[in-house]
């Protein structure tokens, strides 16, 4: 029996797309989206789709291994990459990965972390209540193979004692995630924003 994907999350993940299409933060058929279903199921975008232009049809059903099922359908390549975010923080109800300008340029330039400080819109972010704060995303290697950059990445969060909302893939992408899909919206453009106004200021050094 396939898992009915509710209207309502089906939506959310449509207007996702539509909002991140608009600052061009997902050009082409870049990025992917997930929702929460229920403990072990997913929604998640399918692959090859422009996220600005999804339709409930663009979407799909894996378990909590990533597997489809309806096994005609193909989901994104980088659904493990999903499923490692909700094993690991089972409190998240939705993720968000875009390949903007900003993270993709700022990934390549950086060593194997990026730094935030200062920023009003770090508030966004859990725990952070002032602009006076510091997080440190983590930029792990781009990878082909799934499950050893999902193992890059695990290993990562192993050395971390407080592990921020998101991180991001050399030259290749970021990924946001929150417990619904309001949250997830907000905390990716606020970072989005901040990765904006820091390599604005590398250009101006």
């Amino acid at each position: 029996m396939i898992t009915p994907i509710p209207s309502a999350v089906a939506q959310s993940i449509i207007a996702a797309g539509q909002r991140l299409d608009r600052f061009g933060w997902v050009p082409a058929t870049a990025g992917n989206f997930s929702q929460r279903l229920t403990a072990d199921r997913f929604a998640v975008t399918r692959s090859g789709y422009h996220k600005g232009f999804l339709s409930p049809d663009a979407l799909m059903v894996v378990d909590s291994d990533g597997r489809p099922e309806d096994a005609s359908l193909r989901p994104s390549a980088e659904t493990g990459l999903h499923i490692g975010i909700y094993r690991r923080f089972p409190e998240t109800g939705a993720i968000l990965h875009g390949h903007s300008i900003a993270n993709t340029v700022l990934s390549r330039l950086c060593g194997d972390e990026l730094v935030l400080e200062n920023y009003e819109l770090l508030k966004a972010f859990p725990g952070l209540k002032t602009h006076e704060a510091r997080v440190v995303l983590p930029i792990v290697d781009n990878d082909q193979d799934i499950e050893r950059l999902q193992n890059t990445v695990d290993a990562r969060w192993n050395g971390i004692s407080t592990i921020p909302p998101g991180y991001l893939i050399r030259g290749h992408g970021v990924y946001v995630w929150g417990p619904d899909m309001a949250t997830t919206l907000t905390r990716f453009e606020a970072l989005e924003f901040m990765l904006a106004c820091a390599l604005e200021e590398r250009k101006a050094q």
